[in-house]
């Protein structure tokens, strides 16, 4: 299958290549003009290790490492440092490469730069609202719009619609 395999030459690529892995050194996240600003200190005390690495430091968690990946019911994947809605749960896909996918962003909610770091030409992804590293997106995603928005599972949290938590409280 070609997104498993993709899925997995990419995991191999990036190992392989020590490509900014939450283990490794982490660049910090650009300046910027954001709503929502810290310190580096005060970034450092309101994420995780794993969180300040890929939103502030630009990392990328190990492929299938998320349970935001197999995150299947009703709602919105909203940054983890600002809380901001970023995807809707209608947009996600399975692509087989071990991070979370998504065919479109909700409107507003992500700034597209070019990113050219270990001679690659990328388009990163960040939150509008504060400026945190979420993923990259990539020309190769499904109908309609023909994109992968392919985001760091550690960087966003999951809001499960009031519809769907109505539908989990009648099933228990």
């Amino acid at each position: 299958m070609i997104s498993s395999r993709r899925g997995f030459l990419l995991g191999t690529a990036l190992g392989l290549l020590g490509l900014r892995s939450l283990g490794s050194a982490a660049k910090a996240a650009p300046a910027g003009n954001f709503p929502v600003t810290h310190t580096d200190a005060e970034w450092h005390k309101l994420l995780s290790p794993d969180q300040y690495a890929v939103l502030r430091g630009e990392g990328t968690e190990r492929p299938y490492s998320s349970p935001l990946d197999n995150e299947h019911r009703v709602g919105v994947f909203a940054c983890a440092g600002c809380d901001q809605d970023l995807y809707s749960s209608k947009t996600k896909f399975d692509s087989g490469t071990g991070w979370p996918s998504f065919w479109k962003p909700l409107d507003n909610a992500v700034l597209e730069t070019q990113d050219h770091s270990f001679g690659m030409f990328r388009t990163a992804v960040r939150c509008s609202r504060c400026g945190g590293h979420l993923g990259h997106v990539f020309p190769d995603g499904p109908p309609p719009t023909g994109l992968r928005y392919c985001m760091n599972g550690v960087a966003m949290r999951f809001r499960m619609s009031a519809a769907q938590a109505q539908l989990d409280l009648k099933l228990v």
